[in-house]
């Protein structure tokens, strides 16, 4: 199996480094679930689908990240806390060339 370690920040400001599977198609939002990096039902409430941005996170490291979609893009223009480093995690599936990730969860929005 391989794995990358990801540097994750909670909504608590706890930071936590996670070794994750490249192997098994995740994403960060799943990994997140997978660790209880937050509450349940606080993430990931969609499914995965990119229409609820309950996974919204701040990407702050440089990695190459594939271009968002028209719908990661539609969902972060009605989200709440977004910036330019804002990112769904459904939308980053876990690959070798994300080792050393580094992202912090954004705040829930209502």
């Amino acid at each position: 199996m391989s794995e990358i370690r990801v540097h994750i920040t909670d909504r608590k400001g706890v930071s936590h480094q996670v070794d994750a599977p490249t192997d098994m198609n995740m994403n960060l939002m799943e990994l997140v679930r997978v660790f209880e990096l937050a509450p349940e039902g606080t993430i990931g409430v969609c499914g995965g689908m990119a229409m609820c941005a309950s996974c919204q996170f701040y990407v702050n490291s440089d990695h190459d990240l594939p271009e968002k979609t028209e719908d990661e893009e539609a969902m972060l223009s009605e989200a709440f806390f977004v910036n330019e480093k804002s990112r769904l995690g459904c939308q980053i599936h876990l690959t070798n060339d994300l080792n050393g990730l580094q992202v912090e969860l954004a705040p829930e929005g209502s």
